[in-house]
């Protein structure tokens, strides 16, 4: 039995109706072609946690972030 002899799926215990066996194929076939789509969409989108760009970011003034002693008092307070 080669490859494309062989079922694509098998039911190994149960007797599922002709409608759970269409709801099963329809999820499967939804599942593939979203993973499909994700893997041509292009760059991988990058988590906002691990995005290395928001420890650069102004403030929301607009101004520089304050550095040195006192800064973490000085980020919070209005410009």
């Amino acid at each position: 039995m080669t490859a494309e002899d062989r079922p694509f799926l098998q039911v190994v215990r149960g007797d599922p109706s002709a409608a759970e066996i269409a709801a099963l194929v329809a999820v499967l076939t939804a599942r593939a072609r979203a993973a499909a789509a994700a893997r041509d969409g292009g760059e991988p989108r990058t988590s906002r946690w691990a995005d290395r760009t928001r420890l650069v970011r102004a403030t929301v003034s607009g101004g520089p972030r304050p550095r040195g002693p006192g800064a973490w008092r000085a980020s919070g307070l209005p410009r």
